[in-house]
């Protein structure tokens, strides 16, 4: 193998595909970087075996070959590496780097021992605009679970049922909140078949990171392999399907309200991490009083105090209160760029659900914490 390229493209690359290598495997060719180089490009894969991704890199290559090398000594390296020119070739002593003024040999292991990130592509299940995964999937992957010891509410449902004429649905859980963005029918040219997956959280969050350009992104799903890969320009991820039966979500959505409040976005986060700074001692709690042309958010300590803000807002309803946990709240507003938002409830003791103004497709609700009557 003999490529050369531009260090800075390497750079940018690799810390890319540094994402799927893990510490905690007990491979150690998991810990390796696969290089390959093949004419007009250099490919650089890591997987951890449950993701995996590839990124192609223009170079000049006079001789094709591939290798592996350690993932964390090469990432170091490179970064070191001011932009210019470099080359890699393969010798007996493993793989040697020449930059302007240095010259490095790193250990190699086979590429044989190198598990291949997909035996099989799957069918084309459907293309995801470059817009869905930046300004909507953020919105619902937050509120997957990290307790692994319920795969479900880890990964984030993706739906197409045609019977059923409700286009595409993304939904997250973890048990205590809730996002579902719903697309309708009318874009279902995009989607190739009917699906039902659970995707990764941890997929989904490398899919945002990875989405660059213009260029849309193909999925593609195997069911038999339970593998989900998507493809975008010169970069790939692959990631393994979540088995197991998605909660019946649709049970705890309200089907109306008794109150309903409208207000800016920036306003209510501004508030409740001021009312954080006193919750935190107080098992995160916060409690938000829906009234006429205003909401309350509020949190005390008895160790520290209390805290009030006022926000402006447009009630429509009879008046109400609610409490939350208030990172949930903080989680939720940190992850939607809207600047109008609406909330509904019937009651302390029912789940709240917040909406864009104007948006019915999305919705995000939050379980609410019972709270003790002040005497």
């Amino acid at each position: 193998m003999r490529t050369s390229l531009l260090s800075e493209k390497l750079q940018e690359k690799l810390q890319l595909v540094n994402h799927a290598i893990s510490n905690k495997n007990q491979l150690p060719i998991l810990l390796n970087f696969l290089i390959k180089a093949q004419k007009g490009s250099l490919t650089i894969s890591a997987t951890d075996l449950e993701i995996g991704i590839k990124v192609e890199i223009p170079a000049n290559t006079e001789e094709n070959g591939e290798t592996t090398v350690p993932a964390k000594t090469f990432l170091e390296l490179i970064n070191t590496i001011p932009a210019g020119k470099i080359i890699l070739g393969t010798k007996k002593e493993g793989l040697e780097l020449l930059g302007e003024k240095i010259k490095t040999i790193f250990q190699t292991v086979s590429s044989d021992e190198f598990p291949k990130l997909y035996e099989e592509r799957g069918g084309e299940a459907l293309t995801i605009s470059k817009n869905i995964i930046k300004k909507d999937l953020p919105k619902i992957v937050f509120a997957t679970s990290q307790d692994l010891t319920r795969p479900a509410l880890s990964g984030v449902l993706i739906r197409n049922d045609p019977q059923k004429d409700e286009g595409l649905l993304m939904v997250a859980t973890d048990g205590y909140r809730l996002s579902i963005k719903k697309y309708n029918s009318s874009g279902k040219d995009k989607i190739k078949e009917s699906i039902s997956v659970i995707i990764p959280g941890k997929v989904l969050r490398e899919l945002i990171l990875i989405n660059k350009g213009n260029d849309e992104i193909k999925t593609y799903v195997s069911k038999e392999i339970n593998q989900v890969v998507f493809f975008q320009n010169d970069t790939t991820l692959v990631g393994r399907l979540i088995e197991g039966e998605f909660p019946a979500f649709e049970k705890i959505i309200p089907q109306g309200f008794s109150v309903k409040t409208i207000f800016d976005k920036e306003d209510l986060e501004r508030a409740v991490k001021a009312c954080y700074i006193f919750a935190r001692n107080a098992a995160n709690i916060v409690k938000l009083s829906i009234q006429k042309d205003k909401m309350i958010a509020s949190a005390s300590t008895p160790s520290l105090g209390q805290n009030t803000i006022e926000i402006e807002a447009k009630t429509t309803g009879e008046e109400n209160e609610i409490a939350f946990n208030c990172r949930y709240l903080l989680d939720f507003l940190s992850n939607i760029g809207e600047e109008t938002l609406s909330f509904e409830m019937t009651g302390p003791l029912n789940p709240g659900v917040f909406k864009i103004s104007g948006d019915d497709s999305f919705l995000h609700l939050i379980m609410p914490i019972r709270i003790q009557e002040e005497t």
